[in-house]
């Protein structure tokens, strides 16, 4: 019995040792050490700042490692169903928190920016869906030759498509907010974040939680990660790639317009306010592996805390040159990212 458990151990050690040899334990292990480092040398907040970042850009990273690792596109417009999602969200709330302010309703006025999420939410399946059945799908069925390169060029003209939509009926006004509940600063090891920064992020984390889930345990989460790893072997059994391929780019733009829609105090609504999320989604999905929709959610906090550390020392200039450099260092040593790239035969496509 004794010799069962001394050997259990010793295996389960050499797991860890394993994990901490490869390369996604040394980036998590080097990013936890810059992160003690950086809060020793400049304060907690800095840990605060780039956990609560972090979340948000888990939602959207993973919503695009998502369509990446099923459908195999490279999608260029997901920045774009993040602004989708901050304007629904001021549409929503703004009229409302309007009328509010002459007809106070404590209980309303608490549920408002929740309905404002909701319906961000909405607005991205909408989005997602009429994307996939007016787009990609026609594209797939007519040809599945240079799939990446066609993708790549589609999002591309429906990013510009959206922009300059967006810009010829609403102009260009920043539409945002200050905050979307008036309640009082909270304080974490002398950190102060304001209630909004720490609603969205304990949103993003049951949202993480609750994809994860969906993902692991659902029918349709099984189906998703069928198609993604075998398409064909998934057809054989019965599976329906359209709707699947549907149901992924609806979850992705949702996940995305969420993301605008919780960060609209932060990221006021405008044409070209998804450009910073677009790249921050890619850093995050190069960095973490092509399609690895568990490793972006990671990868999503390595980032937020590399920009933070970088506007600490270098300023806010500098917000996205480190976290590239980063990532152009792991395209040279580990093309297939930290975790390993998920994505089936992309080199084929």
């Amino acid at each position: 019995m004794f010799m069962a458990i001394a050997n259990s151990n010793t295996l389960n050690l050499e797991r860890v040792l394993t994990t901490l040899k490869s390369p996604a334990g040394i980036t998590i292990s080097a990013s936890i050490i810059a992160a003690v480092l950086g809060a020793i040398d400049n304060g907690f907040y800095v840990i605060v700042n780039a956990i609560v970042t972090g979340g948000m850009w888990a939602l959207v990273a993973m919503g695009l490692a998502l369509v990446f690792g099923v459908m195999n596109v490279v999608s260029f417009v997901h920045g774009e169903f993040f602004m989708i999602g901050g304007l629904t969200a001021y549409f929503t709330f703004t009229p409302f928190s309007d009328y509010l302010m002459g007809n106070p309703n404590p209980l309303f006025e608490a549920v408002l920016p929740i309905l404002a999420m909701v319906a961000s939410v909405a607005a991205g399946v909408v989005v997602g869906i009429l994307c996939e059945l007016i787009v990609f799908r026609p594209l797939r069925n007519r040809t599945r030759e240079q799939w990446v390169m066609n993708s790549f060029v589609i999002t591309l003209g429906l990013s510009t498509f959206i922009v300059n939509s967006s810009q010829f009926i609403l102009g260009t006004d920043f539409r945002g907010i200050v905050s979307y509940w008036n309640y009082p600063t909270l304080s974490f090891f002398d950190v102060y974040v304001s209630f909004d920064r720490f609603f969205v992020f304990i949103l993003a984390m049951l949202i993480l939680s609750a994809f994860w889930l969906f993902m692991r345990s659902s029918k349709f989460g099984r189906a998703i990660r069928a198609v993604s790893q075998d398409e064909t072997g998934a057809r054989m059994v019965g599976i329906n790639i359209n709707g699947i391929q549907t149901l992924t780019l609806a979850l992705s733009s949702a996940l995305a317009a969420l993301a605008g829609a919780c960060l609209l105090f932060m990221y006021p609504a405008y044409p070209t306010v998804g450009l910073g999320p677009l790249y921050n989604s890619w850093f995050i999905v190069i960095l973490a592996g092509m399609g690895n929709v568990a490793g972006a959610a990671v990868g999503a906090f390595i980032v937020a805390l590399l920009q933070v550390l970088t506007t600490v020392y270098f300023g806010e200039g500098w917000e996205y040159t480190v976290p590239a450099a980063c990532i152009i260092l792991v395209l040279i040593i580990r093309p297939s990212g930290i975790f390993g790239s998920e994505v089936r035969g992309i080199l084929n496509q």
